[in-house]
């Protein structure tokens, strides 16, 4: 008995067509997990890293890249008249905001934008920020650098950043553009510094969420989009030959 295979045009480009999804979105989640497992890398070597003493130097995007997860400590003035206020960012189910406030680094014009930390929303008066203390004059503050403070999702078209403005998202290009100011690449996650606030004020949290490192959850997304990809093609090649032997 001769195996015949009966060969249909619509089923093979289907077949095609979701190989080709499957064996790209695969790919597309096996790069993501690589960038995880090389995040983890520079995260470990950060941590293992001396802290780095920030100048006035600027630095290019590839010097950025090069320290993200870097402990830096940077000796200058808070500029609070350029404070931004980043919304909708929760901290253990609360909403909030986070606190971008540009620091002059010391003898010189050029800044870097520090991440404050974490501020609780008022629920009956949502635009009221609650008081807090940024400290006057030189002070010395240290922090991880990051090379933005994260995206959440924003609907239409966000309004041009302001002093005090509060904002879904603001970059460091924005920033600069809007402020008039000189912006290192990179963003500055203060970490605590022993400052006391004053009895009417209170400090920002700085309790940051650790970068999502999870490698392996792409790895496995990869393996189901690959799973699709064969099964696609198993399933095309198995009713081909099924139709076509199905009568004698």
């Amino acid at each position: 008995m001769r195996i015949r295979f009966h060969f249909r045009w619509i089923p093979f480009v289907v077949m095609l067509l979701l190989v080709a999804l499957g064996i790209s979105l695969a790919q597309w989640q096996q790069r993501r997990g690589d960038e995880k497992v090389a995040r983890a890398a520079r995260l470990e070597a950060g941590n293992r890293a001396a802290p780095l003493a920030l100048t006035a130097a600027p630095l290019s995007p590839a010097d950025a890249q090069a320290i993200e997860y870097r402990r830096v400590t940077v000796t200058g003035r808070f500029v609070p008249a350029w404070t931004v206020y980043l919304d909708n960012r929760p901290y253990q189910g609360q909403a909030g905001f986070h606190v971008l406030t540009p620091f002059q680094i010391d003898g010189s014009a050029m800044h870097v934008l520090v991440a404050q930390g974490w501020l609780p929303r008022n629920n009956a008066e949502r635009t009221r920020i609650p008081d807090y203390a940024t400290p006057a004059g030189t002070v010395t503050i240290s922090g991880i650098a990051r090379l933005n403070a994260g995206h959440v999702m924003e609907l239409g078209t966000a309004p041009p950043l302001a002093p005090h403005a509060i904002v879904q998202n603001a970059d460091i290009a924005q920033l600069a553009q809007a402020s008039g100011l000189a912006l290192q690449p990179f963003i500055l996650e203060q970490t605590v510094d022993g400052v006391t606030a004053p009895a009417s004020s209170q400090l920002p949290v700085r309790d940051w969420p650790a970068p999502d490192l999870g490698a392996d959850k792409h790895r496995g997304y990869a393996f189901q989009w690959y799973a699709l990809a064969l099964m696609a093609f198993l399933f095309f090649v198995f009713t081909g030959f099924r139709r076509a032997n199905k009568h004698p």
